[in-house]
């Protein structure tokens, strides 16, 4: 807006300097100010480019932490199978070794008790 109320005088000043006439300290300043209020909308522009691709960020950021926590809830879900697994893995073995175990007490303890019979 400020660029717009300044237009007029730009255009006098354009026609001023195309005449080969010289500019004085105003005009100067009114192209100054022309250039500044350039930068500044340049820069407004470049924010807002900046502010969009936060937006865009936060988006981006927001969708990876849902596949985040899809991904823990997978190996969690896997860990919990594998931990189950392994519980009755060392289960079985017990039971197994203890089956052996208690098999052999009978046996030995049979063998004794016959040896035992043989020798009275």
């Amino acid at each position: 807006m400020p660029l717009e109320m300044i237009s007029p005088r730009i255009k006098e000043i354009e026609d001023k300097f195309s005449r080969g006439d010289g500019l004085n300290q105003e005009d100067i300043n009114t192209l100054f100010l022309k250039s500044q209020y350039n930068h500044i909308n340049h820069l407004d522009e470049k924010l807002d480019e900046v502010t969009a691709d936060v937006a865009s960020l936060k988006g981006d950021f927001r969708d990876l932490k849902g596949e985040f926590k899809l991904l823990e809830s997978n190996v969690n879900s896997r860990f919990d199978t594998f931990e189950k697994n392994i519980e009755l893995k060392i289960s079985q073995a017990i039971n197994t070794n203890m089956r052996w175990s208690i098999g052999m007490i009978a046996l030995i303890v049979t063998v004794l008790k016959l040896a035992d019979m043989f020798v009275k």
